[in-house]
């Protein structure tokens, strides 16, 4: 693949969510991608419904992290399987991991082994809760840390908390190690050593919290669950009109002043005046903010909106988002050819580059499916003498 980190290889022996986002990341970025999976898959091979394909056995959980890589079937406790992983170790750029903490050590391959083996080794570690600390060996899957991390105490209506529908904490581990590892990557060209990234689902929650932290470690104020309306802003969430609802967001006084002349509402009276004022009556602001939208339908208020400058939009469903053209038009759709289910729909990567043509993507490999074309660019490096970048 062609891309900013075209000369990159990647060793991801991570399995499940988010080192194989993190791997998928890297990927899309250019780098060659090798995923090492025990005989038996990655266990998110099997997780579904929904599966696809003519023996519904093809889980669509699986292609959505695994584009852009080869995969090859490797047991780790067997000395065969070892010896073939230092072998890939001693030609890769980027090892990804997400075991939990001390299994990659009882396998032979602790940190030291793996710069004993390539120096300039950059290694990716995704743990649960961190490697270390008094909690550090805890194991760790999405919906745990969403909890832990104080993010389910931040969504969904008052009074219950909710999990974030996607696997949000999986993704931050992925996005954060993926900018981690361009960031080793950097440094190794001025020092020409490999070093170790550590992040963790806990660690990606916690370092979104943003104004949220700050609220309670700055101001002593604990944020607490506000539906679909800003912890800290107002008017700025999602508001009922004649036949559904849509979303205002008014971040500044002049956007506010429009939307208040637009359903009639003064906008000076002292309730309202300020930002801290709205926000101390919100809920009688979306009160009277409703009774007006209910004149009218989505459509209409859209639209007058948009001829104003305020921000505001349609609340869709995903399969109103695949099909709306601003969606494709930003390349984050991309079609594969896969070897069962033909040509497929993926969603594709948020970046682009203007420098680069958009990139011919490849789809997630079928188990073991390049066993033999890795082991035969695997000889074709060692006899070349080729090494990392």
């Amino acid at each position: 693949m062609q891309g900013p980190l075209g000369d990159v290889v990647v060793l991801d022996l991570s399995r499940a969510l988010a080192g194989p986002h993190a791997a998928q990341m890297l990927g899309d970025l250019g780098a060659h991608v090798i995923k090492v999976e025990h005989p038996a898959g990655d266990e998110s091979r099997g997780w579904g419904p929904p599966f696809a394909g003519p023996d519904a056995d093809i889980s669509t959980y699986f292609l959505a992290a695994n584009r852009n890589k080869q995969s090859i079937t490797v047991d780790l406790k067997t000395d065969e399987g070892r010896e073939l992983v230092e072998r890939l170790v001693r030609r890769s750029d980027v090892l990804i991991e997400n075991f939990r903490t001390g299994v990659l050590d009882r396998l032979g391959f602790g940190v030291d082994r793996l710069h004993e083996l390539n120096p300039r080794l950059v290694v990716l570690s995704i743990t649960g809760f961190g490697h270390d600390g008094p909690e550090g060996g805890r194991p760790g899957y999405d919906q745990i840390a969403q909890g832990e991390a104080g993010l389910m105490s931040l969504t969904g209506p008052p009074g219950e908390p909710y999990r974030v529908g996607a696997s949000i904490a999986d993704l931050l581990a992925g996005i954060h190690g993926a900018y981690g590892v361009v960031a080793a990557l950097y440094e190794r060209e001025r020092t020409g050593q490999g070093t170790v990234v550590r992040t963790s689902l806990l660690a990606s929650v916690v370092g979104v919290h943003s104004y949220h932290g700050t609220s309670w470690t700055v101001g002593g104020r604990l944020p607490v669950a506000n539906g679909n309306h800003h912890s800290s802003i107002a008017p700025y969430g999602a508001f009922h009109c004649a036949d559904g609802m849509i979303q205002i967001a008014a971040g500044n006084e002049g956007q506010w002043r429009k939307v208040a002349q637009l359903l009639d509402i003064d906008p000076e009276i002292p309730k309202y005046a300020t930002n801290r004022e709205r926000f101390a009556h919100r809920d009688e602001l979306i009160s009277e903010m409703e009774k007006a939208l209910a004149a009218h339908d989505r459509a209409h208020w859209l639209s007058a909106l948009d001829s104003l400058g305020v921000p505001a939009g349609a609340i869709r469903s995903l399969d109103e988002v695949y099909s709306w053209d601003q969606v494709r038009s930003q390349g984050l759709l991309v079609e594969v050819e896969h070897p069962v289910l033909g040509r497929i729909t993926l969603p594709g990567p948020p970046l682009r580059f203007d420098d680069h043509p958009a990139a011919a993507h490849t789809p997630p490999p079928a188990l073991g499916q390049d066993n033999d074309a890795v082991l035969a660019w695997l000889a074709e490096r060692e006899a070349s003498g080729g090494t990392p970048t």
